[in-house]
C-alpha cells in the first residue's frame, strides 16, 4: 500500500490571510528601507519606491488570479510548473526559496540590533540567534495557532506605526527631507530599488498557505487586496514622515531608523523612547514569524514534489506542521547570519523576489494563452496590461539589482545554474505534467 501524501489542515480566514500578509512584510517598514536613501537619497527612493509600489499593485493582482486557480503550498513554484513544465518550476522554487530563506536573517539581525538599542548589554548576534530557536518552536504548534500569534503582534505593529507617524509628523520639515535628495541622480533610483522592494517583499507569501485556507478562491484575494492596501498607506507614511525629521543620512545606515528618529524628536532619555523600541520589535517579530510560515511550506512544498529530500515533507502528527521543513530553513537561515550583512541579505532576497515575479508573470500570460486558466474565481483586472506592466517593471528591478550588485548576482545565478544541472543530469526535466 503506497504512503498517502502529506496534506495540511484548512483553518485559515480572510482575517488571517490580511494579518498574514501583512505580517509577513511590517518589518520592511521598520528598518531596511533605510538603506536605500544611502544608495539613491530621500526622493531618489521615494521615486523607487512609488515605481515599486506600482510593480506591487499590478503583480498582487494578477499573482491572485494564480492563486486562486492553483492553491498550491509551493505556490511560484506550481504556477511555473504548469505553465512551463518542471524546469520552470524549478526556477520558480529555487528564486522564492532564496527569498524567504535569506529574508528572515536581515530580519534577525534586526531584532538584535533593537534589543542591543534597548539593553546595550544584549549583544546583537546572540539575540538573532535565539530568534531562531524561539521562534522555529513557535511555528511547530501549528498553523492556526500561528495565524494567531501573527494576527495580535501585526495589530501591535500596525498601531505602532501610526503612532510613531502622529509622534514625528509634528517635527516633519520639507527643507530636511529634499536636501541632497537626489545625490547620484538618476543612477541613485536604480541602485535604490532592491530597498524599495523590502517594503512589501513577502507578500506573495500569502500563496503559500493557499492550501490551509477555507474556501480560497474566495478569502485569498480579500487577504490579499486588504493586506496590500494597508501596507502602501504604512510605506509611504513612514518613509515620508522619518525622512523629514533630521538629517536623513544620520538613519541612512543603521537597522533602528525608527527609535532613532524618536529619541532625536524626543530625547534619548525620554522614557518614551524605550518604550517605543521595545514594542517596535513586534513588527520584526510578526515578518520573522510569517517567513518562517513562507520558507517551511515552499520547502515542504518542494519535498513533496520530490525536488527536496523527502523527509522534509513530513508532517507532525500532532501539530499538522511540517516540522523537519521549519527546522530545515531556520539551519539555513542559522549559517546566514555568520555570512552576510543586512543590506547585502536584503538584496540577495530581493534578487529572488523579482526573479520569481517575473516567471509568475510570464505563467499567467502563458497559460491564459494557452487557455489553461478556465473558469477562474478571479480574474486579474486590466488584463494583459497588468501582468505585463509587473513583468516589466520585475525585469527593470532585475536589471539594476545585478548592475549594483554583480558579486551577489554571480552568487545567486550560479546556484541556479548548478541546480539546473542536477536536475537535467537526473532527467528530471522529463517529468510530465498532469
Amino acid at each position: 500500500m503506497s504512503k498517502q501524501t502529506p496534506i495540511l489542515k484548512k483553518v485559515l480566514k480572510p482575517v488571517h490571510l490580511w494579518s498574514l500578509a501583512v505580517g509577513l512584510v511590517i518589518s520592511g517598514e521598520y528598518f531596511g528601507w533605510n538603506y536605500g536613501w544611502l544608495a539613491g537619497g530621500t526622493i531618489g527612493f521615494l521615486i523607487a519606491t512609488v515605481i515599486v509600489t506600482i510593480l506591487y499593485i499590478t503583480f498582487i493582482f494578477s499573482f491572485t488570479e494564480l492563486t486562486t486557480f492553483i492553491p498550491h503550498a509551493g505556490g511560484p513554484y506550481a504556477f511555473a510548473e504548469k505553465a512551463y513544465g518542471p524546469l520552470g518550476g524549478l526556477i520558480a522554487g529555487y528564486a522564492t526559496l532564496t527569498e524567504f530563506v535569506l529574508a528572515p536573517p536581515a530580519i534577525a539581525f534586526a531584532l538584535g540590533s533593537y534589543v542591543h538599542f534597548l539593553y546595550p548589554v544584549f549583544s546583537v548576534m546572540p539575540v538573532a540567534v535565539s530568534c531562531y530557536i524561539i521562534f522555529t518552536c513557535i511555528n511547530l504548534l501549528g498553523i492556526k495557532e500561528s495565524a494567531v500569534f501573527t494576527f495580535v503582534v501585526t495589530i501591535l505593529a500596525i498601531a505602532e506605526l501610526c503612532l510613531f507617524v502622529g509622534i514625528v509628523s509634528p517635527h516633519f520639515h520639507y527643507q530636511n527631507f529634499i536636501k541632497d535628495g537626489m545625490p547620484f541622480g538618476i543612477k541613485g533610483i536604480f541602485a535604490a530599488l532592491p530597498f524599495a522592494v523590502w517594503f512589501y517583499l513577502g507578500i506573495e507569501g500569502v500563496a503559500m498557505v493557499a492550501e490551509e485556507v477555507i474556501e480560497p478562491q474566495k478569502n485569498i484575494p480579500k487577504g490579499y487586496i486588504w493586506g496590500l492596501l494597508t501596507l502602501i498607506v504604512l510605506a509611504l507614511a513612514v518613509m515620508i514622515a522619518t525622512g523629514g525629521v533630521t538629517d536623513w543620512h544620520l538613519l541612512s545606515n543603521i537597522d533602528y531608523p525608527l527609535p532613532e528618529s524618536i529619541s532625536i524628536v524626543l530625547g534619548k532619555s525620554n522614557s518614551f523612547t524605550k518604550l517605543f523600541a521595545g514594542i517596535g520589535l513586534f513588527g520584526l517579530i510578526a515578518s520573522f514569524h510569517g517567513l518562517m510560515v513562507g520558507y517551511s511550506r515552499e520547502i515542504f512544498a518542494l519535498s513533496r514534489e520530490g525536488l527536496l529530500p523527502k523527509f522534509l515533507s513530513d508532517v507532525n502528527q500532532k501539530f499538522q506542521t511540517p516540522h523537519w521543513a521549519l527546522v530545515a530553513g531556520a539551519v539555513i537561515g542559522f549559517i546566514s547570519l555568520f555570512t552576510g550583512t543586512t543590506d547585502k541579505v536584503i538584496t540577495i532576497s530581493a534578487l529572488g523576489a523579482v526573479v520569481m515575479y517575473a516567471i509568475s508573470m510570464l505563467s499567467l500570460l502563458r497559460m491564459r494563452r494557452k487557455k489553461t486558466i478556465i473558469n477562474a474565481s478571479f480574474k486579474t483586472p486590466f488584463y494583459p496590461w497588468f501582468p505585463v506592466i509587473a513583468l516589466i517593471l520585475s525585469l527593470v528591478c532585475l536589471v539594476a539589482i545585478v548592475w549594483y550588485n554583480l558579486i551577489l548576482s554571480i552568487i545567486f545565478f550560479s546556484g541556479l545554474l548548478f541546480i539546473i544541472f542536477v536536475f537535467i543530469l537526473t532527467g528530471r526535466h522529463r517529468k510530465k505534467i498532469v
